[in-house]
């Protein structure tokens, strides 16, 4: 894809299974990528550093935005993959929403206004992290798809303001995906995985890390230059099935 050689990510959450799986894809376009995480990163390719970094903290935004800049010697894309799956539904306390909504949401705010100057200077862009969680009711759940939701009002509202500067907000949505919550719930077992997925999912599997960091890419590339303010389902028809399932319900009816 056009626009990305050369250019230089910041991606929170680097370190999970779908961070990097976009760090990757990064790498392959021929960007240089901050990775900025609170566990320890290691392993990655040439052209990819390390920050650690807590969203929770401003001083640890400040520090990264400057130590990207010292390293790379400029900011281009912001992808906001970090987030908290903290969530005991309705009997969440109110230090449980707060955790919840400065991770997932805060902190990449935090993130942007550190990083605002570079982005403008850059005709930069930012893609923030959604989920098919913010579009439906899910028994049990209530801190995830409501901070996803507010992530994705977010995102047009940065649309908005940030255009006249030339940055360029968008999300990502995506379905069940082979994440680190998905191998930590099932002690690594993808078959699985893909078999409790395939009646939500009009695809009928989770998504690959991979097909996430596409969309990711495409919405920070050339191609995608007169896109903003918009989401990008990634989720293998789940949306689209509504509150039906892939299956016929009428035998069902008649069994």
């Amino acid at each position: 894809m056009r626009g990305l050689s050369g250019k230089v990510a910041i991606i929170p959450g680097g370190c999970t299974k779908i961070g990097r799986a976009v760090v990757d894809a990064f790498v392959a376009a021929g960007t240089k990528v901050m990775v900025a995480d609170i566990a320890e990163g290691g392993g990655f390719a040439e052209g990819v550093a390390f920050h650690r970094c807590d969203l929770r903290e401003d001083a640890d935004i400040t520090a990264l935005v400057a130590a990207t800049k010292a390293k790379f010697g400029r900011i281009d894309f912001l992808v906001n993959v970090a987030c908290s799956y903290l969530d005991n539904g309705a009997a969440s306390s109110r230090a449980d929403w707060l955790e919840s909504l400065n991770v997932n949401i805060v902190g990449s705010v935090m993130l942007m206004q550190a990083a605002e100057e570079e982005l403008a200077r850059n005709k930069g862009a930012i893609v923030n992290f959604g989920s098919i969680s913010s579009r439906v009711a899910q028994t049990g759940r209530w801190l995830y798809p409501v901070s996803k939701a507010a992530i994705l009002q977010l995102t047009r509202n940065q649309a908005m303001d940030l255009a006249p500067k030339g940055i360029r907000v968008n999300a990502v949505s995506p379905g069940w995906t082979w994440s680190n919550i998905m191998d930590q719930l099932t002690n690594g077992n993808r078959a699985k995985t893909d078999a409790v997925a395939a009646p939500f999912h009009l695809l009928g599997r989770v998504a690959n890390p991979e097909e996430v960091a596409s969309a990711v890419l495409f919405l920070c590339s050339d191609e995608a230059s007169f896109i903003t303010g918009t989401d990008i389902r990634v989720d293998g028809g789940y949306t689209a099935m509504g509150p039906e399932r892939a299956e016929p319900a009428i035998p069902l009816l008649m069994s």
